[in-house]
């Protein structure tokens, strides 16, 4: 009976960190195929938030894009 009890448990265990592991797995984020910067600029680094990705650029600038239409939204300067 005890042997049974540990059994069932050990499964218990083993399917739910198979389907925590599978849940998670999907979360890819999305963007679009291309992201088409002004002229001359050139990507550095990309964030992704939930409706919104920024590029910042090696001349300094933060250029935040709408993640449906891919329109530029928002661009901040550094300095």
């Amino acid at each position: 009976m005890v042997m049974l009890l540990t059994a069932v448990m050990i499964g218990g265990v083993l399917v739910t960190f198979a389907l925590i592991v599978i849940r998670l797995s999907d979360r890819t984020p999305k963007l679009p195929d291309q992201i088409e910067l002004p002229d001359g600029a050139k990507a550095q680094a990309l964030t992704i938030g939930n409706n919104w990705y920024a590029v910042v650029t090696e001349d300094n600038r933060i250029m935040i894009f709408d993640k449906t239409t891919g329109k530029l939204r928002q661009e901040i300067a550094l300095d």
